[in-house]
């Protein structure tokens, strides 16, 4: 099957003298992890011998994800790692491989001595692991390649790293059509799925801060997912469920997904508002609430509640399982919240999402929803002028699809209709 053919940005990049720290920044699928890996393998592999090295990713499972098994194709045989030893080998050269989750993880890189460093997604690392890598790079020609989407910018990669010209810095820009080799079609579903700060950034390359409308789609075309009646092949539905406190309301929500995870839909919600409600009280409304789901659409099996409240979640599992509803009552996945909207926004912006039009409050919440502007990070604006409740209820529902509807719908982890070089090429 001979090599993936390199784009003329990717030429350039692999032609030019490498600096002590050696950024490529831009957009998803535009060739960053490949042509990196590939210099980082040419990189290490002229090192002397007894030189060791570091691959690090937000996490050693995201790292494995994205470039370990890339670079083991690129090299074959000559790259080996174990992740349960956080270690591989790479042209002979000790390679050892860490996660920068938190503030926490530069400890774990104190005391090495490095000839070079590979970081995965920069952006996602805490600035103290990045600034105790940099001084573990301590041998004579030490160099760091790293790669990033953009994020706002004001974040540390921004300020410290790309704006800063004291530093021996190569920065390199990478956008979408900087890779040719990309199935059209594919390229077109990016462009729909990724819609407002999430485009600006994932497909134009751009630093630019969240800001206005967090689903701007809805808010200004909200006939479009609004539905009377709910779709014919539904397989599965969903109930989430946010407390509520003395400022805040209980939601329950219904959310459907339909045959081979092509759509969603919002079938239903309960709205209940602030106030010192009992626990028997909310116990026997989220019943009743599971009933008329499950008689509606046999199919609902589980519901995800928020799971700061442990003890109220105690109370819906036992009252749920004494009506013999058969609903599995779990805590709420609850990842980042930029995560669940981004997965949201992929869904409009592919004609993939519905709600019928009866879930009157989750139809005011997706339109008002906005970025806080008091923020310098993607922050939810969440300060009582609207009802963020609705917005969690919902998430919670249809956070634990997330992998499968991203797949169906060609966002991060799918290569449709690509082959398999093409797939390679898409990072």
């Amino acid at each position: 099957m001979g090599e993936p053919p390199i784009s003329p940005k990717q030429e350039e990049f692999l032609r030019a003298t490498d600096r002590r720290i050696n950024l490529l920044s831009g957009s998803v699928r535009s060739g960053k992890t490949y042509v990196s890996l590939l210099k980082w393998a040419f990189f290490v592999f002229g090192a002397p011998q007894g030189a060791e090295f570091i691959m690090c990713g937000k996490t050693v499972t995201a790292l494995k994800r994205n470039c370990l098994n890339l670079l083991e194709q690129l090299v074959g045989q000559h790259f080996t790692y174990s992740l349960s030893q956080k270690a591989g080998m790479l042209f002979g050269h000790r390679v050892w491989l860490e996660g920068a989750n938190d503030e926490r993880s530069e400890s774990k890189i104190r005391g090495m001595t490095l000839a070079g460093a590979y970081c995965d997604e920069l952006t996602l690392f805490p600035q103290g692991f990045y600034i105790m890598l940099l001084s573990r790079l301590s041998e004579r020609g030490a160099k760091l390649f790293a790669t990033t989407n953009p994020d706002a910018p004001t974040h540390w990669v921004h300020e410290d790293v790309i704006k800063n010209t004291e530093i021996n810095s190569a920065i390199w820009q990478f956008g979408i059509d900087d890779n040719p080799y990309l199935d059209p079609e594919y390229v077109a579903n990016l462009k729909r799925e990724y819609v407002g700060v999430f485009y600006d950034r994932f497909i134009l390359g751009r630093w630019v801060r969240a800001e206005g409308a967090i689903y701007p789609l809805f808010a200004n075309t909200p006939d479009r997912y609004v539905v009377d009646a709910p779709p014919k092949d539904v397989v599965q539905v969903n109930i989430g469920v946010d407390f509520g406190g003395n400022k805040s309301a209980t939601v329950f929500t219904a959310v459907a997904m339909t045959r081979g995870f092509k759509h969603v839909c919002v079938l239903d919600e309960e709205y209940r508002p602030a106030g010192a409600e009992d626990p028997d009280t909310l116990n026997a409304a989220f019943v009743a609430f599971c009933h008329r789901i499950k008689t509606a659409y046999p199919v609902c099996a589980h519901a995800y509640c928020d799971s700061a409240e442990q003890i109220l979640i105690r109370g819906l599992r036992a009252s749920v399982m004494r009506a013999g509803l058969g609903i599995a009552v779990h805590d709420a996945l609850k990842g980042q919240i930029t995560g669940r909207i981004r997965l949201v926004t992929g869904l409009m912006g592919t004609d993939r999402f519905y709600i019928m039009r009866r879930c009157e409050r989750l139809i005011r919440a997706l339109s008002d929803a906005a970025w806080d502007s008091k923020k310098q990070e993607d922050v939810r604006l969440d300060d009582g002028t609207y009802n963020v409740d609705s917005l969690d209820s919902f998430e919670y529902a249809v956070e634990p699809w997330a992998g499968q509807l991203q797949m169906i719908g060609g966002g991060r982890n799918a290569a449709i209709g690509l082959s398999k070089i093409d797939g390679l090429r898409a990072n």
